[in-house]
């Protein structure tokens, strides 16, 4: 039997098991479904059961659910925390954060690879920590906006940072090709605003509930178009779907708060129950554990990186904490700020791909990318839980 056959079955398989899991632990303690997919995947993975291998079909589909996992992160960005005090914070501790990561790395490694892990180390997940703000009801509180600001820093800081240090051109160049794909992608934003959308939300609206679904068909075709746009350009492709997301927020604004919210679902049922847990579970198939499992030196350093995120990233990120914060809700803010993977897995990939990163070497960096997902979050999540009703809410710190 080809190889392909039992990772397409299997894979599903985990996709359903996993959320089963999350909620039946969840009667206990609060785990995010993409730490169970993570999990799974490696225990399906080569270095252990052998169920699954990796393979160029899959590898493409967890593509496009990196892609799509941006394309929400950028649909969920409210430009009006970025113009308030902890957007233009979480801008400040961004910037803290990359030249404390790659001045720190230098000391010990100087050149690319600085460039490349001080990346890495000063990225957040907002993909990953969204949904949880959102199973929480903390995206609307003054909590929820700060950790949306610093998450939306984190994740456009880095893509630019990428497509700056880490193409195959110098940073010249690079920077003209970045002004380019800013501009084509600054028309869109444009035409987003200005074009009317009457005809295309009735459009929306008519095709909601037959074999139309035009509103998904507009998702896919912005999402496609300017991610090709990036491939072609040479920059990374996670820019092209974050640019994509916005774009797509910025259509949808003026619809019917119904249709908008039908289409959401839409979009979210096609990332959260489809391509999203592909990308997820195959990080968990494609990580090297052997490598770090026959290197005791390699495994001791994943919980270094670790504690790297929470310093290089996570304190940083305090500076976005709204007004009044306490000591364990500034902890929580850091926490979910150090809390990175999506682009952890995207940089390292390219370390390998350069020759600059060894697999053994990615694995550390993704082993810690995984366990801030398992540990941050938790413990961040459970700080904010020891709120009582009786306890006042941050102040809201808009400016």
């Amino acid at each position: 039997m080809d190889d392909l056959e039992p990772t397409l079955l299997v894979i599903p398989v985990l996709a359903v098991l996993a959320p089963i899991l999350a909620r039946g632990l969840g009667r206990w303690v609060r785990v995010p479904i993409v730490v169970f997919e993570l999990v799974l995947g490696i225990l399906v993975g080569p270095s252990l059961l052998g169920w699954a291998q990796p393979s160029d079909f899959v590898a493409t589909l967890s593509q496009f659910g990196l892609a799509m996992l941006f394309f929400v992160a950028g649909s969920e960005i409210e430009f009006t925390e970025l113009r308030e005090r902890s957007g233009r914070l979480a801008i400040v501790g961004w910037l803290i954060s990359i030249a404390a990561g790659i001045g720190i790395v230098w000391a010990f490694a100087p050149g690319e690879i600085a460039i490349l892990i001080g990346i890495a180390l000063c990225s957040t997940a907002l993909g990953t920590i969204l949904p949880i703000l959102r199973d929480a009801g903390e995206l609307q509180t003054p909590f929820g906006r700060a950790i949306g600001a610093i998450g939306a820093v984190g994740e456009f800081g880095p893509l630019i940072a990428i497509s700056l240090f880490l193409g195959s051109k110098d940073p010249g160049v690079e920077t003209i090709i970045l002004a380019i794909f800013a501009l084509v992608a600054g028309l869109a934003i444009w035409l987003a605003i200005k074009l009317p959308r009457g005809a295309m939300h009735r459009t929306v609206n008519a095709s909601l509930h037959t074999s139309g679904q035009f509103a998904i068909r507009v998702v896919l075709l912005i999402l496609s178009a300017l991610v090709a746009l990036s491939i072609v350009l040479d920059l990374d492709m996670l820019l092209g779907a974050f640019a994509a997301g916005i774009v797509w927020r910025l259509i949808m604004r003026d619809a019917a708060e119904a249709d908008r919210h039908a289409v959401e679902s839409k979009v979210e049922a096609v990332a959260f129950g489809f391509l999203i847990p592909i990308f997820f579970i195959y990080t968990g198939i494609t990580f090297d554990l052997e490598a770090l499992l026959d290197n005791p030196l390699l495994l001791a350093l994943v919980p270094l990186v670790v504690v790297a995120l929470l310093v290089i990233r996570g304190l940083p990120s305090t500076l976005a904490a709204p007004r009044g914060s306490t000591r364990k809700q500034r902890l929580s803010v850091a926490l979910l700020g150090a809390t990175g993977l999506p682009i952890i897995v995207a940089v390292t990939g390219i370390g390998v791909d350069e020759g600059i990163l060894t697999t053994a070497d990615a694995a550390v960096f993704v082993g810690a990318g995984m366990l801030s997902v398992l540990v941050f979050p938790l413990v961040a999540m459970s700080l904010r839980g020891e709120r009582t009703a009786g306890v006042r809410e941050f102040e809201d710190d808009r400016a």
